[in-house]
């Protein structure tokens, strides 16, 4: 890849002529971060499974799936996993669970479609599946979610709010449970390393942490592998910020990545995932508040997560450039500070990063999709299509 200045050049000049804000993805850089996540997958004889809540764009997933070594898709919500299937996606795994009618009766529509795996840590989960399933004469698999949060005294728990269920006992148990309900399968199991695939670790805290926390994530995957080893379609595991290592674990058969194709600047801060940004958003720059400032139109585009200053978006280029501490991305203005010597003219570009990947869709009806200096494609959004699946 070139170097970054370089690039950014060159990606402005592609959206020259388009009106700002828009958003838009380096198809290079994509393809690059594509082969770096599939390398290590691929040699220990496992699939990736790309994650839709980190991409949001068909047409970015339909070309991830043209990849040899790339299995289905890990969908974050029933309706949009129906909405994939009518689109005429296959092999889904939906990695929420939900209790509610209209999406129990969405998996179950989805597969009568393709393959659909619903994943569920409950009872009531299994009830309300299992009711829709057989309401519409089909069968879901079910994939058991463990919880693999650290926790390495009493009372400290360093990890996610997710399963409820802790041990390889656990998730033994409830996969037996499915067996129970006539209109669903177990299918598998999904351990999900959120405090390990999630934190940067340039810090050596952070890393002793994460390599504490991996030795016992682990033994636990290692144990539930060989007490449901007969029974398993699929052992789902891995993130972007753990695929590396991840793919080397014998009881995992298939690995989960999403923001790290796009390499949204929260995976700026891991050691060992060499990513390239891919994805990029562009603001017209239109007042001159004072020497050195510049405001641009638009820009608040703030990622979910505990709220702090790594969830606003970072401006690139001009390179150095820096959001104002008293007032960050604004909703209609954001003023950023340039680094001397730098100018950016009324009408000029300011280009960011978004903090998380798979949120910049929401914020934009298409990505403009770059190679080299041309704007080789337009790919509407989830948004753009007019589905909006969490509101």
């Amino acid at each position: 890849m070139p170097p970054m200045s370089e690039r950014l050049s060159r990606l402005v000049r592609a959206i020259a002529g388009e009106p700002r804000p828009c958003a838009f993805v380096d198809l290079d850089a994509f393809e690059a971060n594509i082969q770096r996540l599939l390398v290590p997958v691929r040699e220990s004889g496992k699939t990736l499974r790309p994650a839709t809540k980190s991409i949001r764009n068909p047409s970015l997933l339909r070309r991830l799936g043209e990849r040899e070594g790339v299995r289905g898709l890990m969908t974050y919500s029933p309706r949009e996993t129906l909405w994939l299937a009518e689109q005429g996606f296959a092999d889904l795994l939906c990695a929420y669970p939900s209790v509610q009618a209209a999406d129990v009766d969405a998996l179950s529509a989805a597969s009568r479609r393709t393959a659909v795996r619903a994943v569920c840590d409950a009872v009531e989960q299994l009830a309300a599946l299992d009711a829709a399933a057989r309401r519409a004469e089909t069968v879901v698999g079910v994939v058991v979610e463990i919880d693999l949060s650290y926790r390495p005294v009493e009372r400290l728990h360093l990890g996610v709010r997710r399963s409820p269920l802790r041990s390889a006992a656990d998730a033994v148990a409830f996969a037996d449970r499915v067996a129970t309900f006539p209109g669903l399968r177990f299918d598998g199991v999904m351990g999900y390393e959120a405090h390990v695939a999630g934190v940067g670790d340039r810090s050596v805290a952070k890393r002793a942490m994460k390599l504490a926390a991996r030795r016992a994530l682990e033994r636990t995957r290692r144990e539930l592998g060989r007490a449901l080893e007969h029974r398993l379609a699929v052992f789902n595991g891995g993130g972007t910020g753990s695929v590396m290592w991840a793919a080397g674990e014998r009881a995992l058969t298939e690995i989960t990545a999403g923001s790290g194709f796009l390499d949204s600047h929260l995976f700026d801060h891991y050691v060992d995932v060499p990513l390239v940004p891919a994805a990029f958003f562009a603001l017209q720059a239109v007042r001159h508040p004072a020497p050195g400032i510049v405001t641009c139109t638009g820009g608040g585009y703030i990622a979910s997560g505990a709220a702090g200053e790594d969830r606003l978006p970072i401006p690139v280029f001009p390179s150095g450039a820096a959001l104002l501490p008293l007032e960050g991305a604004g909703e209609v203005q954001t003023p950023v500070a340039l680094p001397r010597g730098a100018t950016v003219e009324l009408g000029g570009t300011v280009l960011f990063r978004h903090a998380k990947a798979g949120e910049l869709a929401e914020h934009f009806h298409e990505y403009l999709l770059i190679r080299g200096e041309t704007i080789e494609a337009r790919a509407p959004t989830y948004r753009g299509l007019g589905q909006c699946f969490l509101g």
